[in-house]
């Protein structure tokens, strides 16, 4: 006898307070793996004015998670992203649209600065920090997690793509990272995260860089390679100097996370995606 198999079905009103409740989570609460970064990276420091912007930074992430209060002016535009399982059935209003007026709730009823203008040209703020951009997945199972992931102009505008030449490999790989973290300097408001991307097509080698960013500080990529790159290209930036907030000194990032896959023959695409100190994301499992 065929097993019929059962699909669990979620209507999409539930996810609404879900999504703004992480919103403003996400605005005001940096995760105990952030801030116990940046508590490691002060007893490394050997600059004093790195030391002082290191504890600047910590004391304005615990008085904003103590007092539920943003701990950046600039709350970002949203990026959500939602692993669906495969055995979930939506019902309701489509999926986009609340996933909007989730965002739309929470930055209105949680006071965030709304960042958001509706055309690259009109420059005319839509006053409710939509359009979200939006990454659902299909995965395994039966429920539904979404994270809510603010991203700050100053860190995004830093991002790069580059096209390498296939013999170009790590060296390449390290070289342009290098190139792209000179260039912006302390625009993106270290100490940063840095996701790196490789492979893939242009915009699946960009959407890795940025997944890579939802990786906890401290956690390796399983494949050992690109773990031993992930720790290279970590020493290498913490050598530059920039220190943080740009003033100098060796924690300049964080960490350093990169995602792989296939890709042409002809190809090495390479894309690079800066998360700033206030590195801010909330999830929830429905």
């Amino acid at each position: 006898m065929k097993e019929v198999m059962v699909m669990r079905v979620i209507n999409t009103d539930e996810i609404v307070p879900i999504i703004e409740k992480l919103a403003i989570q996400a605005c005001c609460c940096l995760s105990d793996n952030v801030i116990d970064a940046f508590k490691e990276a002060l007893i490394k420091e050997e600059s004093p004015i790195g030391k002082e912007s290191l504890e600047i930074i910590i004391e304005n992430s615990e008085f904003a998670r103590d007092n539920m209060m943003p701990c950046c002016h600039d709350t970002g535009m949203a990026v959500v992203v939602m692993e669906i399982g495969q055995e979930v059935c939506w019902e309701g209003k489509p999926l986009y649209d609340q996933v909007e007026e989730g965002i739309r709730r929470g930055y209105t009823n949680g006071y965030l600065r709304k960042s958001v203008v509706a055309d690259p040209l009109e420059r005319l703020n839509t006053n409710d920090n939509t359009p979200v951009v939006f990454h659902p997945s299909i995965v395994p199972g039966d429920t539904v997690k979404i994270t809510v992931m603010p991203k700050g102009g100053g860190s995004e505008n830093m991002g790069a793509f580059r096209v390498l030449l296939p013999g170009a490999g790590e060296e390449g790989i390290i070289e342009f990272v290098l190139e792209t973290v000179a260039k912006a300097g302390g625009n993106p408001c270290p100490p940063y995260i840095v996701g790196v991307g490789v492979g893939g097509t242009m915009d699946q080698c960009a959407w890795m860089a940025k997944k890579a960013l939802l990786r906890d500080i401290g956690k390796r990529n399983p494949n050992p390679r690109y773990a031993k790159l992930e720790e290279d290209l970590l020493t290498a930036i913490n050598n530059t100097g920039i220190g943080p907030i740009g003033y100098g000194g060796r924690s300049t990032a964080l960490d350093v996370h990169v995602e792989y896959y296939g890709v042409h023959i002809t190809a090495l695409p390479v894309a690079i995606n800066f998360q700033c100190n206030a590195a801010r994301q909330a999830t929830a499992v429905l």
